[in-house]
């Protein structure tokens, strides 16, 4: 049930609430956190922020978890290039060897190579994933959510016995 208060807190909040850029941003932050291994120093430091911010909480957390579904899948793609940066750029190897000999970046693991072409990968990928949130949250404010409202798998959803009987139960508690 706790995925399922996510999942209805976060269409809850597309409808209204926060704006299209604190959704757009816990979104984009909680896809770095899921691209990239969670147990490292930037994970941590990452969750900070998102608890931090002014973003959605509901959004960083769904998307965590869609995340991280896919980042299994992109691990090979993730070796190849941490792969590259560690071994292969003859010009970054200094940085590395002082990385690796200063006090706390080792917690990072930097010096694993799908950690690294992760992180990297999640950076990169922010920025498209922040702009194509907040369009999407704009478009499903305006247009797309009274489509959604009207079919006919939505409405037999909301009007589903348990469905209802849940949300009685989880108001009882607020």
């Amino acid at each position: 049930m706790f995925w399922l208060n996510i999942l209805t807190n976060f269409i809850k909040i597309l409808r209204e609430g926060q704006t299209p850029r604190q959704v757009a941003g816990g979104f984009a932050l909680g896809s770095i956190v899921g691209l990239s291994p969670t147990l490292t120093l930037q994970g941590l430091l990452l969750w900070l922020i998102i608890l931090i911010l002014d973003v959605n909480l509901s959004a960083a957390i769904l998307a965590f978890t869609l995340f991280s579904l896919f980042a299994y899948v992109f691990d090979p793609l993730f070796h190849h290039l941490g792969y590259f940066l560690l071994v292969n750029v003859e010009s970054l190897k200094g940085l590395w060897t002082t990385l690796y000999n200063a006090p706390i970046a080792p917690l990072t693991r930097f010096n694993n190579t799908i950690v690294l072409g992760s992180f990297l990968a999640a950076i990169v990928l922010a920025l498209p994933v922040y702009f194509g949130m907040k369009k999407f949250v704009i478009t499903y404010r305006s247009t797309l959510g009274a489509r959604i409202e009207h079919w006919k798998i939505y409405q037999i959803i909301s009007k589903n016995y348990l469905v209802r009987w849940y949300f009685k139960i989880r108001d009882l508690g607020v």
